[in-house]
């Protein structure tokens, strides 16, 4: 595992020490890998979207229903 060095703003020291005390994480370290984590996930996500847009533009107009857009939309991302 990399060893790395950051430094904190007192807000944000203060949270992750909150975080940390409250027994939701064991460290500072497993908080923030569980964020980077959810940041990572988050850019996939938004990344597939990006793509799925892209595509769309490019292929015109449908004849789907918004809401069945939606709801093809939103069974991908939970898959």
């Amino acid at each position: 595992m990399s060893r790395q060095s950051i430094s904190f703003t007192k807000p944000n020291d203060d949270w992750l020490k909150a975080m940390v005390a409250s027994q939701e994480y064991s460290s500072k370290s497993e908080l923030i890998n569980d964020l980077v984590r959810q940041a990572r996930h988050q850019q996939a996500k938004i990344n597939w979207i990006q793509q799925k847009l892209a595509r769309a533009e490019k292929s015109g107009f449908s004849l789907l229903h918004k809401k069945e857009i939606l709801r093809q939309a939103n069974s991908r991302i939970h898959d």
